[in-house]
């Protein structure tokens, strides 16, 4: 995957992002069992490798090192694209990959109320719960996936439902169907 890298994908990389608690990594794990791409749970692959640079205790989360996680995910995605497989990361942020990683960036959306329960669900405190409600009414993350990317491959969908989770599965398994076409 790097510059001068002469591998050309035979399936297509997808970015699936939004804030926490928005549905992410359900609709990353449906999207690669339906579609048959390899599953990047980010935020794992952070904890497991330990890519962080200390804790920021009044939201009760690790500091990103993006230059650990960056070169892990290089070497992960290079190695997906040597084996012809495709890959579904999911992360709440876009802006550190590089562009050319990705060649759909599906920005999931969810309502105030139901993304307020999903978080209490999860055992945030008020003060990451209310920066996390912000962030989704002031469609930070849409916004840096449009700033980030070519407009073109950022897809904002509704993701408050279990239907809805489904039917973006949907459009991204007749999304790939495509796009195989298009670069085989």
């Amino acid at each position: 995957m790097s510059d001068n890298d002469d591998t050309e994908r035979k399936r297509p990389n997808i970015l699936v992002t939004g804030t926490p608690g928005v549905g992410k990594t359900a609709t990353a794990s449906l999207i690669a069992e339906t579609i048959g791409l390899k599953h990047i749970n980010v935020g794992e692959l952070i904890k497991q490798n330990k890519c962080y640079d200390g804790h920021d205790d009044a939201l009760d989360t690790h500091l990103l090192d993006e230059d650990k996680l960056l070169d892990l995910m290089e070497t992960m995605l290079q190695e997906c694209a040597d084996d012809n497989v495709g890959i579904v990361a999911d992360y709440h942020s876009c802006e550190l990959f590089p562009e050319r990683w990705f060649d759909l960036i599906l920005v999931l959306r969810a309502k105030t109320d139901v993304l307020y329960d999903r978080l209490v669900e999860r055992g945030y405190n008020e003060k990451k719960r209310s920066e996390n409600l912000e962030a989704e009414i002031m469609q930070v993350v849409l916004d840096e996936a449009r700033e980030s990317y070519d407009t073109e491959i950022v897809q904002e969908v509704q993701s408050n439902t279990v239907e809805e989770m489904e039917s973006n599965v949907e459009r991204c398994r007749l999304w790939v169907e495509q796009w195989v076409a298009n670069n085989s």
